[in-house]
């Protein structure tokens, strides 16, 4: 908001809550564009400025933006930075590195005002930069502070002694007389549509009208505006509905309607109060009656025609997407809708029209924005206002109607804990899971904490009302809360019960029709209302079954205006057709099929039967028709990439909301920006033998690029002009004739095409660009290549050089063959000794490395490698270890004998054998305990394995010099858990092992 403007907090929101114009559905208020700020990109000197400090902005004719800087001049392309100094005047002829304006030509060229070097043309077919004279016959002055078209083939300069004016065709420069009542200094020039001159200087405004020889002061009432156009002019800009726009050096700006009448601009118009404005440095009609002031120091200041207040855009410290710099010097509307601002800190690129979307991250304006990036819970109220739930207890309360974001923050035990979600219950009251459940009063915002006892401990994941029913979802089941009358049920997985809920991690509840939908860690499990506890249809992965769900783990479940159902898993998204009825036969989509990725996070249907789809790298929606699948991209204003949680709403005018480690994404999925010509694809640059061609002179789409004998390497460097989404736009070539397939430039690197050693012919080759977007088109352009032979290169040259070859290799042939017949006997005889050897030793050196000399299973070593491998690869099975111990084995010794024992730890190892399976690992662990991986297996499925295990080595006899020998086994389950080390994971088999042993030996313990 602007500082010290004066103007009330409620004209401004009135302000903001104006619909923006320029959008297919403009008629629809939006009621989050008081929330919602403007996004700048920014072009530094980290991308390569020779300065910090912008001057001057252009856009040259083949979509190319200039830069002007207080160290250089500067030719951008979105990828490439080229910058002219004053050090290589000597090559491009730039007489000073301060620009202080610029002005693109009809012929690609460049006009360059200078600070101190006068006024410079830059020839695009020379790539030289061309000085005009000071003095008689040149400019007034060697300080050129503005130029602007005269509509014809003429260009106004205005400067620090007076104005000139340049005819472009001749190249001669004319002094114009202003009149005595003018000042010498003149700091902009303007001729707008009518003809009439204005000129702005030290003196205030004046203006030659069409048709007159002398500058008057144009009528004006007295007051505000008179103050301002006696002030020093800097800017002079007109609109489309022909208002014409003056700003000054310290009394504001004032425009003046097209019927002649003045206006001031609130709290922008004459001193506020005893301080001055900042000076205006220039105007930019970014939409039908929507102006940007350019200031030097209070950023930019948003304007329209007619309004009670202003809008501010300035730096925020706290925000990277802010202004950069609250200087600036010059605004550009360029192609594609892009504004670029030339500010104290850089160049900045933002969007002129409203975007699909648009995300809220925390700043310094804390009214206005989130305390917490971390959104991991959103709820829309029955009032219209947003719930969001956030990292560390933080909730925020966005009401879009009042323009408000409320902060409120959990305590006592809930401090610090992260809210996973919210529900409105019956009374209105909104229920927040966290650690238990907490509960906000929806008038008073009072927080009351631990509101049912019984939870306080268990992290709540999900919650879902309905009627009088609460359902929520946790870590250890699903629990039921009647709110009439307290009852609290609880239900959960159980071990053999397949009709049980499938995971006792329940994730998201939502309703389908009368049946309740449960999303856990183990697939899908549905009811047919809230009050069964058992009995599921239960949906899970099944493998080689395409038509079952892709993953287990589903994080999210949403019906779309069709009735279809869609789960989104960390393995893809699925959709059932028939929704809730049988049979259940899911249609995968991953990112084969066009999402962004395959991790899925939050579903959202729109009123249109579309979906919308939250992935952990961006947002996708999938057509609800033809199921062609689009991704949201910069273009379309998505500028958080990551979203981790099943965190979203739909608000009831349609927007939606999306949750994510950034902050909120909002989505207006009807929104649409008008219709786009197609950006071009440019070559920007190219290099022929380490030489660069005159910009002039670069091909464009279907141009053609002839390479002499000796010009061989080529470097074409090229560039979508929409400077929008760089990192989301791929790019690729081919060259006809010389590449086989697509060449991929990587992702975030420079798009360049690059030959070296071309051989002569004829080539065409194909630059395309593919931006990210929901309405992007793929961009394509073509460049044919030849390249001249060198003389042996001739087809004469050829064919003799082939004639004498062919003889040559007859005769070399001939004799290397009798040669190479002997040696290839000598050496195969010596491979084929020295292979069989090689055999024979890597056999016996595998058996010693791994095997335990005396059972013949893996020894310690090689076992604890193969179970690295199996606890690395468990990410999404589970994996067991069984420690197994000889009971009494001491006994067997000192009765029986060592030998006795050898015989029965080898009689035991292949007792134990027969009961693994393939891709079960067994080894000696040391002593008499011997020890099992078993992948794939669940701590249940390990514990029945061990149980045959022992049952089988206590019937077993195992038979030494006559005498029968009864042995039994205590063992050690430990199921890994996420994450776990090797050593962690045998430590808790150990323990279970002791706990075989404490419990009376010959017995199965299971690892808690």
């Amino acid at each position: 908001m602007r500082r010290g403007s004066g103007q009330g907090a409620v004209l401004l929101v009135l302000l903001m809550l104006l619909p923006w114009p320029g959008l297919r559905a403009a008629s629809i208020p939006d009621p989050w564009r008081p929330l919602e700020r403007q996004w700048f990109d920014n072009v530094g000197m980290a991308e390569g400025l020779p300065h910090s400090i912008t001057t001057a902005l252009a856009q040259d004719r083949d979509g190319l933006l200039w830069i002007g800087t207080m160290g250089g001049l500067v030719r951008y392309d979105g990828y490439r930075v080229q910058v002219f100094e004053l050090a290589d005047a000597a090559a491009a002829g730039l007489p000073d590195t301060y620009v202080r304006s610029l002005l693109a030509l009809p012929d690609g060229g460049l006009l360059v005002g200078t600070n101190a070097g006068g006024l410079a043309r830059f020839d695009p077919q020379s790539g030289r930069f061309r000085s005009y004279p000071v003095g008689p016959g040149g400019t007034s002055n060697r300080k050129i502070y503005a130029l602007a078209p005269d509509g014809e083939r003429g260009v106004w300069i205005a400067t620090d002694s007076g104005l000139d004016h340049l005819d472009l065709g001749s190249n001669r420069i004319e002094t114009v007389a202003t009149g005595p009542q003018t000042a010498p200094r003149d700091f902009t020039v303007y001729q707008d549509r009518a003809g009439n001159l204005w000129l702005g200087n030290d003196k205030g405004l004046f203006v030659r009208y069409a048709g007159s020889r002398d500058f008057v002061r144009p009528a004006h009432p007295a007051g505000v505006v008179d103050q301002v156009l006696h002030d020093e002019i800097w800017a002079v800009r007109e609109d489309a509905e022909g208002r014409l726009w003056v700003g000054s050096v310290q009394m504001g700006a004032v425009y003046r309607e097209a019927d002649g009448r003045w206006r001031t601009v609130p709290g922008f118009s004459g001193y506020a109060g005893a301080a001055r404005q900042a000076t205006v440095r220039d105007f930019l009609e970014v939409a039908p009656d929507r102006m940007w002031i350019a200031t030097d120091g209070d950023g930019i200041v948003a304007y329209t025609a007619g309004d009670a207040g202003t809008r501010v855009f300035d730096h925020d410290t706290s925000l990277p997407s802010s202004l950069p710099g609250n200087s600036v010097r010059a605004l550009l509307l360029g192609r594609a809708d892009n504004v670029w601002a030339a500010t104290d800190l850089g160049a900045a690129r933002s969007n002129a029209r409203p975007e699909v979307a648009f995300s809220m991250v925390p700043s310094a304006d804390v009214a206005h924005s989130l305390a917490n990036p971390n959104v991991r819970g959103i709820h829309v109220d029955a009032r219209g206002r947003v719930w969001l739930g956030m990292a560390a207890g933080e909730i925020d309360v966005v009401d879009p109607a009042a323009a408000t974001v409320r902060h409120l923050q959990l305590t006592g035990r809930q401090l610090r804990r992260d809210v996973q979600t919210l529900a409105e219950a019956p009374d209105g009251s909104i229920w927040v899971g966290t650690q238990g459940l907490a509960r906000i009063d929806p008038d008073t915002l009072t927080v009351r904490e631990a509101i049912l006892p019984a939870l306080g401990d268990s992290p709540v994941l999900s919650l879902l009302r309905m009627g009088t029913y609460m359902l929520i979802g946790t870590y250890n089941g699903v629990y039921r809360y009647d709110t009439r009358n307290g009852q609290l049920v609880h239900f959960r997985h159980v071990a053999g019960q397949p009709d049980s809920l499938a995971n006792d991690t329940v994730r998201q509840i939502v309703r389908v029709g009368k049946a309740v939908w449960y999303a856990t860690n183990n697939g899908i499990s549905i009811a047919r209302d809230p009050l069964q506890t058992d009995g599921f249809i239960n949906l899970s992965q099944r493998d080689g079954d395409p038509a079952s769900l892709p993953q287990n783990l589903v994080d999210s479940l949403a019906v779309d205006t069709r009735g279809r159902v869609w789960a989104g898993t960390l393995g893809g998204l699925a959709m059932l057709p028939n929704g809730n009825a049988p049979p259940y036969r899911f249609q995968r989509f991953g990112t084969a099929a066009g999402l962004a990725s395959d991790k899925i996070t939050a579903l959202l249907s729109d009123g249109a039967g579309n979906l919308w789809v939250s992935t952990s790298n961006g947002i996708s929606v999938v057509d609800g028709r033809t199921l062609h699948i689009r991704n949201l991209g910069v273009r379309d204003g998505q500028r958080i990439s990551s979203y981790i949680y099943a965190a979203a709403a739909r608000m009831p005018d349609g927007t939606l909301l999306f949750g994510g480690l950034g902050g909120l994404t909002v989505v207006r999925p009807r929104w649409h920006a008008p219709a786009e010509p197609q950006v071009p694809l440019r070559i920007t640059n190219a290099v022929v033998n380490g030489h660069p061609l005159p910009f002039g002179r670069l091909p464009g789409d279907h141009g053609a690029l002839a390479l002499s004998a000796h010009e061989r390497s080529l470097r074409v460097d090229f560039s979508l002009l929409d400077y929008q989404g760089s990192q989301e736009t791929a790019y690729s070539y081919r060259m006809d004739g010389f590449d086989d397939s697509w060449i991929e430039v990587p992702k975030g690197g420079t798009p360049s095409a690059i030959y070296t050693n071309l051989p002569h012919g004829n080539y065409v080759l194909h630059l395309r660009a593919v931006p990210r977007g929901l309405h992007a088109r793929m961009a394509e352009s073509t460049l044919a290549v030849s390249v001249a032979p060198l003389w042996y290169e001739t087809l004469w040259a050829r064919l003799l050089a082939v004639v004498l070859l062919l003889a040559l290799v007859v005769l070399l042939v001939q004799l290397r063959t009798i040669y190479l017949r002997r040696r290839a006997a000598q050496l195969q005889a010596q491979i084929d000794e020295h292979t069989r050897e090689l055999r024979a030793a890597n056999r016996r050196l595998d058996l010693l490395a791994g095997t335990d000399e005396l059972t013949g299973v893996c020894n310690r070593r090689r076992f604890l490698e193969l179970a690295e491998g199996v606890r690395r690869g468990a990410a999404t099975a589970p994996a067991c270890i069984a420690l197994l111990d000889l009971d009494r084995f001491k006994r067997v010794n000192d009765e029986h004998g060592h030998l006795a024992g050898d015989e029965v730890l080898r009689s035991t190892a292949g007792i134990i054998c027969q009961q693994l399976r393939t891709g079960d690992l067994i080894g000696r662990y040391g002593g008499e305990e011997l020890v099992l991986c078993l992948p794939n297996n669940s701590g249940e499925q390990a514990m029945a394995i061990a149980e045959r295990i022992r049952q089988s080595v206590r019937g077993a006899r195992i038979w030494h010099e006559g005498r029968a020998i009864a042995i039994t086994v205590s063992i050690g389950v430990a199921e890994l858990r996420p994450g776990e080390s090797m050593t962690s994971w045998l430590s808790r088999a150990d323990a279970a092992l002791y706990g075989s042993k404490h419990r009376g030996r010959d017995c199965c313990t299971l690892a808690g």
